[in-house]
């Protein structure tokens, strides 16, 4: 319990904003590296920046886009380093060792699973990690490890009600309407690939190479308390 908590101080004291601890066990071994925890990393998004979200990606989205993946990058080094330190093994999945399939646009072991599992948030329609904290406004990254650290209780249905606000929003029609439940497959939930076309199109007209849009982001209604009672 103690490594639990110097971890996640740790963690926080560098800018963290959410931590929690994944029992990995019930998911096949190949996909966990054969490890059976998981330490998830939330970084939230700058609520000025989600609220000026309108029509598609800004410039300074997508600077902040950068900024937050390279401090998830930097907080998952320090885990694995806190970990390696104490004698566990640990393999920080960063997103140049996050083992992204470019023809299925998936991933063995998605940030979200780790992060449901964690207790962190459920996945909401737009197939995105929702949070009762900062709603879909996170960015996320994970650590494996075998380090013995008590885990948080999975979230493993929906909490999103009768919403469907992301899915109005979405310009590529991506979400299907359906309610996710742990387990369900990504294709019930979301077309990843009208997501990844329309996101990609709109992001090269306003000049980035990445694939971005955060209009689901910005509409959800936990995301807007999240803005509402940072910006208000």
């Amino acid at each position: 319990m103690a490594r639990q908590h110097e971890l996640a101080e740790l963690l926080f004291s560098r800018d963290a904003s959410l931590v929690g601890f994944a029992d990995l066990q019930e998911i096949p071994p190949a996909s966990r590296q054969g490890l059976p925890m998981a330490v998830s990393i939330a970084v939230a998004i700058d609520p000025y920046i989600i609220a000026g979200l309108k029509v598609g990606p800004t410039s300074i989205y997508h600077d902040e886009y950068h900024r937050v993946n390279n401090l998830l990058n930097s907080l998952a080094r320090s885990a694995v380093e806190y970990l390696h330190e104490r004698n566990c093994k640990a393999i920080a999945l960063s997103a140049d060792d996050v083992g992204y399939n470019t023809e299925t646009l998936g991933t063995p072991l998605p940030h979200k699973t780790a992060a449901t599992r964690a207790g962190l948030g459920w996945i909401g329609r737009s197939s995105l990690l929702v949070t009762e904290e900062y709603g879909t406004a996170v960015r996320l990254t994970t650590v494996l490890t075998d380090a013995d650290l008590p885990a948080g209780t999975p979230i493993n249905e929906s909490h999103c009600g009768e919403c469907f606000a992301c899915m109005h929003a979405c310009p590529a029609s991506a979400p299907t309407g359906r309610q996710w439940h742990a387990g369900d497959p990504r294709e019930a939930i979301v077309d990843a690939f009208a997501c990844s076309r329309t996101a990609g199109s709109h992001a090269a007209k306003a000049g980035f190479d990445d694939i971005i849009c955060g209009l689901c982001i910005s509409i959800c209604p936990y995301t807007r308390r999240y803005i509402e009672r940072c910006v208000d």
